[in-house]
């Protein structure tokens, strides 16, 4: 375990226990003494833990609260374990690489930095995440969503949107007024599920296609999930509406091994 990680067990282990030896703190984190000892002088002058030494009772113990003087004592409110923390950058990596719309980057690179210096090393663990997993997006269309944060946010306001909206469908550009409900991510592309008070009733709109997104402050209409999903979440996550058209499909002993696992339906 890194130096993180002795430092939170050490405190663990003395916080449920009024005295512990040396030889037991060494035994319980398996590390030599001259590691012990620089652990507890890093918890004591960076960390201000009241740790002292009981020549009485032979071991080593918190202060009660009324004997500390000086700072203030908290761990990092950020810690995990090394294996959290490379399972973290591999989920990174992986977001990275499904995102073609490049949402997640700005906010999530300050965190990770963070998390690679908690590993204590002098190598670059995302690097070598990046180096040894690989995700193939053939035929992912690189998203412009220029206006996600805004739609995001009006979404979690609970705020209406005014939009212009590029069906490519039809080469029509309409501006209206909806109340978003659900973002949903299919197949690589982000789709916003609002009600749509142009055209009275619920509509998917691709957050791709939305070329301009401002939030009013007139609350949104909140429909019902079960009417959400009734309208826009029945089918096979490519047809939607209430009218649904049912097909029976047939594979050979072989492909059906294939795709018995498979999620067909939404």
């Amino acid at each position: 375990m890194n130096n993180m990680e002795r430092i939170y067990q050490i405190d663990q282990i003395l916080g449920a226990r009024h005295c512990v030896t040396r030889k037991e703190l060494q035994e319980r984190l398996g590390v030599s003494w001259a590691t012990l000892k620089r652990d507890l002088a890093y918890m004591r002058d960076r960390l201000n833990a009241p740790i002292r030494f009981d020549r009485n009772l032979g071991g080593y113990r918190f202060e009660k609260a009324g004997q500390r003087i000086g700072a203030h004592y908290e761990l990092p409110g950020l810690w995990f374990s090394a294996e959290e923390i490379h399972a973290l950058l591999t989920m990174h990596h992986l977001l990275s690489n499904l995102d073609t719309g490049g949402l997640l980057g700005p906010q999530i690179r300050p965190l990770l930095a963070r998390l690679t210096g908690l590993l204590g090393s002098a190598d670059n663990p995302a690097e070598e995440v990046q180096r040894r997993i690989r995700i193939q997006t053939v035929g992912a269309r690189e998203l412009h969503l220029d206006h996600f944060q805004s739609v995001g946010s009006a979404l979690l306001r609970r705020k209406r949107l005014l939009i212009r909206y590029h069906a490519r469908g039809t080469d029509e550009v309409t501006e209206r007024e909806v109340s978003p409900q659900r973002l949903n991510h299919h197949r690589g592309n982000w789709y916003l599920d609002a009600w749509c008070h142009l055209r009275d009733g619920l509509r998917a709109f691709s957050v791709d296609a939305i070329e301009h997104a401002e939030i009013l402050e007139t609350r949104a209409l909140d429909v019902a999930d079960e009417r959400l999903d009734e309208v826009l979440g029945s089918g096979y996550g490519v047809f939607s509406g209430e009218r649904v058209a049912w097909a029976v499909l047939r594979f050979t002993p072989e492909r059906a091994r294939w795709v018995a696992s498979e999620r067909w339906h939404a």
